[in-house]
């Protein structure tokens, strides 16, 4: 059986509206074991009937058959598979790739084969040994003379074992010697039953072969039979072709990366600047945040807070002074992880006297958990008729000895309002009990109750201090207090407010969460800048591995697997950069936090894992997303087009 006929082929190029005639009807027939010249001037329509028995160009009138299949109205993924399992590739000007080694650039057409790797390398190994190259197996190209180039290209061409050999004016780059030589391996493909068909300007080539077919103006002059033949095998081994998988494309992407490897720092240096600047943000966020938290816990217990009722502007007005009843009390007591509930009253406007000094109390309020004793560093926390000052307080009332106040006895005056609405000032002796670094002056609940009850007054309680047994359990309880509500006036309106350092540290959090989530927000247009030069970075790359891309899908690489190689690129730009980008950020942490110790006793930038995750995460999301628009042109390229690229 004919391993390879065209029939009736026709192919015209259209230049404005124009159609001009480069093959005008050929016929054509090939078997296995010849050496067919296609012998012919330039412009004679040679290169375009070789691009079409190629797979190269299929837009054209007739019939391409292979071993008695049509390939006529065949699928792409059809012409890939044709190319990578039939057609081997010889390029007069060599087309290898420059930063691949001579053994990675014949191991290339293994890849698309199901070859393990070791067996890739013994093949591509062998190969190169047999066109007499050995010792240059791990040079790159450019280390190659013109016809060891050629002989790289033919080890190439042979790697997949396919049953076409198609040399484009193999000699035409070569002396006199090489030509020789690279015939001699050409024949010696044909002797072994393989159909080598080669392009030439040159009789005395052409006359090497078996066969010399002639074209002149797109139509063939003579076909000419030189000697019979070689004889071919009598079954040829089934093909073991399978895509260019997506490993492969990666392993590339990383050779390419490691052969310009001072450009690819450059950009992986500049990439990395936008993760740094965002995970600093985030981490100085969060050691900030923590280290407010941590200053405002020291100061009052965070396991404690303060419920007071919500009370409108109209229920003031009909003399609701916002007390707490037992019913809020028992409420708060049932309250999934609470394990205490205090009665307590604040006021404003109380006067301390001690001898001929006074000094008032902006806030006074009855002693509970929210005070932590730890912070009273003289005495202790109040008994019955006693009374707790803060540090500020007891200086003023001792300027000497602030200390010494502690079991002397002070007068207390506290405002309140009778049953008949007048002002009343209640009057106590107390003995103060402690001083207390940071808080409030506090008398316990039953003082003050006291002190009510001599002026026939019952005490209300106007908040309620609620425990919760766990730091990590009073979000969930403050979430609790914050769903209770009720109709009033026929509005929905809110039970109660928190008034305790939850409701501050949650305040403060959002805050600085929002602050520093807008610094992270402008740091990351960084990542925007980043993002564009990865995109011009891959467009340049594309324009200098446009030759590149034309030999790879010569070899039946698909365009998803063109569009594999450029992601794949992104992909290391994205993931080093990322990298980098979380070691600078490191680094940084490190500096600031010994630079701020001195003056915070804590770090004050503090980056988590989930930080570095999501850098890394949003770094090769947006090259990957860079790289969309460059990896599909590189697959739109025009193979025989990209071949012919400078």
């Amino acid at each position: 059986m004919t391993l390879l006929e065209i029939k009736d082929i026709h192919k015209s190029y259209h230049v404005n509206k124009e159609a001009f005639k480069v093959l005008k009807g050929i016929n054509l027939k090939f078997d296995r074991g010849e050496f067919v010249s296609i012998l012919g001037e330039s412009g004679g329509g040679k290169s375009t009937l070789l691009n079409i028995i190629g797979g190269l160009d299929h837009q054209y009138e007739g019939e391409l058959i292979v071993d008695g299949e049509s390939l006529k109205n065949a699928s792409e993924k059809k012409f890939d598979a044709y190319r990578s399992q039939t057609i081997g590739f010889i390029f007069q000007s060599f087309n290898l790739i420059s930063h691949l080694t001579n053994l990675e650039n014949v191991m290339v057409p293994l890849e698309m084969t199901n070859l393990s790797h070791k067996e890739r390398v013994a093949k591509a190994t062998a190969l190169l040994e047999q066109v007499g190259l050995k010792e240059h197996i791990n040079k790159h190209p450019n280390q190659l003379s013109g016809g060891q180039k050629q002989r790289v290209a033919i080890a190439r061409a042979l790697a997949a074992d396919p049953d076409v050999i198609i040399a484009d004016e193999p000699t035409g780059a070569l002396d006199s010697q090489n030509t020789a030589e690279i015939l001699a391996i050409l024949q010696k493909i044909a002797e072994d039953g393989k159909l080598v068909i080669a392009v030439t300007h040159s009789q005395a080539v052409a006359d090497y072969g078996t066969r010399v077919v002639h074209m002149v103006d797109g139509q063939i002059d003579y076909d000419k039979r030189l000697k019979d033949a070689y004889p071919a095998p009598a079954e040829s081994s089934p093909k073991k072709n399978s895509p260019l998988s997506f490993m492969s494309a990666f392993k590339m992407a990383m050779q390419h990366m490691r052969y310009d490897i001072k450009r690819n720092l450059l950009i992986i240096f500049g990439a990395s600047i936008g993760i740094f600047s965002v995970i600093l943000m985030l981490g100085l966020g969060q050691g900030v945040t923590g280290y407010i938290n941590d200053q405002v816990s020291s100061q009052v217990n965070p396991n404690t807070i303060q419920i007071a009722r919500n009370v409108s502007q109209k229920q003031i007005e009909n003399g609701d002074q916002g007390n707490l009843a037992n019913k809020d009390i028992k409420r708060f007591d049932k309250i999934k992880d609470v394990t205490k509930v205090e009665k307590g009253y604040y006021t404003n406007g109380v006067q301390v006297h001690y001898q001929k000094k006074s000094e008032t109390i902006q806030l006074f309020q009855t002693f509970n958990k929210t005070e932590r004793i730890q912070d009273i560093k003289t005495g202790t926390k109040p008994g019955t008729n006693e009374v707790l000052l803060t540090k500020a307080t007891a200086k003023k009332l001792d300027k000497k000895n602030y200390k010494k106040m502690v079991g002397r006895t002070v007068t207390v005056y506290v405002n309140a309002i009778s049953k008949d609405q007048r002002p009343v000032q209640m009057r106590q002796d107390v003995k103060v009990s402690g001083i207390i670094n940071s808080g409030t002056e506090a008398v316990t609940y039953g003082t003050l109750a006291k002190m009510y009850q001599a002026q026939n007054l019952e005490l209300e309680p106007n908040f309620a201090a609620v425990t919760v047994n766990k730091t990590q359990n009073v979000k969930a309880v403050q979430n609790k207090i914050k769903a209770y509500d009720s109709k009033v006036d026929g509005k929905t309106q809110k039970d109660y407010q928190i008034t305790g350092v939850g409701a501050i540290l949650d305040s403060i959090n959002t805050y600085l969460k929002l602050a520093f989530y807008v610094l992270a927000g402008i740091a990351g247009i960084s990542l925007l800048v980043s993002a564009i030069m990865i995109i011009v970075v891959l467009y340049i790359s594309v324009s200098e591995r446009t030759k590149e891309i034309g030999i790879l899908r010569a070899i039946g690489a698909r365009k998803k697997d063109i569009r594999h190689l450029f992601m794949s690129e992104a992909f290391l730009i994205g993931l080093f950069s990322s990298i980098l980008g979380a070691l600078i950020a490191w680094g940084g942490q490190a500096l600031v936090n010994v630079i701020a110790q001195p003056l915070t006793h804590m770090p004050i930038v503090a980056i988590t894992s989930g930080y570095v995750i999501f850098g890394i995460v949003i770094s090769i999301v947006i090259s990957l997303l860079a790289a969309l628009a460059p990896s599909r042109k590189a697959a739109k390229l025009d193979p025989i087009e990209a071949l012919s690229a400078e």
